[in-house]
């Protein structure tokens, strides 16, 4: 019989040390743009390209991350881009302390904390198999997102606190402070990683070429392709990421469009707006701790396709949203959508993990990510553009039935005819056109 990952030392140190950063994160989040609206005076504009220049980097670099954390161990590599988000997020509040604070320092601090963030959450994915037994990883991944899932409840507040008492620019200091806390916690872990096989014959093989610079190159772009090309073909992950793709193309619209929608279109008083949209980290939170029960009772791969076509159907009450006590409509679709994800991703991300071979699970990863989270900034840009050609709530009409047939992807894929996602390696034999044999 398992232990509790409650008294697994190494995974209390690094679940912590996460959750203490994620709190920090969604400050900064709040407390971002507020300093370029009222410290810098910003407009709306201005706010966009700030926005862009943070998620710009998943579509940049989330494939080579994973390649490069294929190479790498892991955990060092996640203590330096905390020590770098220290750096990043601190140069915030002591700018503005100096005077010498900018929309172009704010642009660079965005992309910087951009690109860091995919490394280090790409190797966090890659280091959990590590760490645990893979019986351990529903487990595991369960409590890490009802955590982050607690941070998306618990940032906001603290950061609205901090703004209202130090203001926005010196607020973003907690966030440093957090990624402090994390790298310690990071640094406290005892178990050791094995240093990746095939990292010092990537080397080798370049000095003996006598021309490093080309062969890292040439092996990156390959490992890259190897990455994508295992997502393609393994039939479960190349369903999830499709699901996960076009989910979060539709729901980028609805978070873009919602403080529109309930403050012009509903004329929700600001602090109730926050109250609604907090509601979506609840129904997360939910879905992390029930993820595991639902898994065991229902089975987890009935329950990956189940979440995103039946249990995410009152995510239709947010259009149909209105006036006065009916705004709650929102919030209750909104918990229902985040709890659907959240039970649906932790059985994909634990087949991801336990399936791939662990020189591979890296680039892999970043694979997944890049396609998941580069439909990102396609959304927002639809969103906005349907939003003035039909109107903001038959746009979030179009954007919730979008959200809820996404998990079609899931009921069309081999997921539909078992009861359990397979956790073991190589659970899954792939002939060559990728069907399961």
């Amino acid at each position: 019989m398992q232990r509790s990952l409650l008294r697994h030392r190494d995974f209390v140190l690094l679940w912590s040390g996460q959750t203490v950063s994620e709190v920090g994160s969604q400050i900064s989040v709040l407390a971002l743009p507020l300093v370029a609206v009222v410290v810098l005076g910003a407009d709306a504009w201005q706010v966009g390209l700030l926005t862009a220049a943070g998620t710009s980097a998943y579509l940049l670099v989330s494939l080579p991350a994973g390649a490069v954390v294929d190479r790498v161990r892991k955990r060092p590599l996640m203590l330096g881009c905390d020590l770098g988000l220290l750096a990043v997020i601190g140069s915030v509040p002591v700018a503005h302390a100096l005077g010498v604070l900018t929309l172009g320092q704010l642009y660079a601090v965005a992309f910087a904390a951009g690109v860091l963030s995919v490394f280090f959450s790409v190797a966090y994915q890659s280091y959990l198999p590590v760490l645990l037994e893979q019986g351990q990883l529903m487990d595991g991944n369960g409590k890490i997102a009802a955590t982050q899932s607690a941070a998306q409840i618990a940032g906001p507040g603290v950061g609205a606190g901090l703004v209202a008492a130090v203001g926005a620019a010196a607020a973003m200091a907690a966030d440093a402070v957090s990624f402090a806390l994390s790298a310690v916690s990071l640094g406290a872990i005892r178990g050791r990683e094995r240093k990746p096989a095939g990292a010092a014959g990537v080397v080798g093989a370049a000095g003996a070429a006598g021309a490093a610079g080309a062969v890292a190159a040439t092996t990156l772009r390959a490992q890259i392709a190897e990455g994508l090309r295992h997502v393609v073909r393994d039939p479960i992950l190349r369903n999830s990421v499709a699901f996960n793709g076009t989910a979060n193309f539709f729901v980028v619209m609805v978070e873009t469009l919602g403080p529109v929608f309930l403050v012009r279109s509903l004329h929700v008083p600001p602090g109730l707006v926050g109250l609604l949209m907090a509601l979506g980290a609840v129904g997360g939170v939910a879905g992390g701790v029930a993820a595991k029960s639902l898994a065991r009772g229902v089975g987890s791969a009935r329950v990956s396709w189940l979440a995103m076509t039946l249990f995410s159907l009152p995510g239709l009450l947010i259009p149909l949203a209105g006036h006065g006590g009916r705004a709650v409509l929102y919030g209750v679709g909104w918990s229902a959508w985040t709890f659907s994800a959240v039970v649906a991703n932790i059985s994909l991300t634990s087949y991801r993990q336990a399936s791939c071979p662990p020189g591979m699970i890296g680039r892999v990863s970043a694979a997944a990510r890049w396609i998941n989270w580069g439909t990102l900034p396609l959304g927002g840009l639809a969103g906005g553009a349907l939003a003035g050609a039909v109107g903001v709530r038959a746009t979030l009409w179009i954007a919730t039935v979008g959200g809820c047939c996404s998990g079609l992807w899931l009921f069309f894929s081999p997921l539909r005819g078992m009861r359990d996602i397979p956790l073991g390696r190589w659970s899954l034999s792939l002939g060559r056109d990728g069907a399961v044999t």
